[in-house]
């Protein structure tokens, strides 16, 4: 049982060799080719991909959803623990409304 598995592991272990042996001529043209790609595929589909979300980015900068104070949402059982308590540690006045609707509501 031994000899059986010794000789099915010589010959695993051969025809990887082979296989690597024969594989090293065509790695250089294997690596060039993605290379190329990576210059004319890549790179241009990355960048087209950055000016779309620019461009869409500034066209929706100034919209703001209207405030409808769901009884749900923007619970405050006790204040924060900083500031006057009703704002959020990382508060945006003009895309997180308080409780009672946005702060500069008279400014749109």
């Amino acid at each position: 049982m031994a000899a059986v598995w010794g000789r099915l592991l010589r010959r695993g272990f051969s025809s990887a060799r082979q296989l690597s042996a024969a594989a090293g001529g065509e790695e250089h043209q294997a690596s060039r080719m993605w290379k190329i790609l990576s210059f004319v595929v890549a790179i241009p589909g990355v960048s087209v991909c950055m000016l779309n979300c620019y461009l869409k980015a500034q066209q929706h900068a100034h919209e703001r959803t209207e405030f409808v104070a769901y009884e749900h949402l923007r619970i405050r059982s006790k204040p924060f623990p900083w500031g006057d308590g009703t704002h959020s540690l990382f508060h945006n006045s003009h895309a997180n409304p308080l409780p009672t609707g946005y702060e500069d509501a008279g400014e749109h």
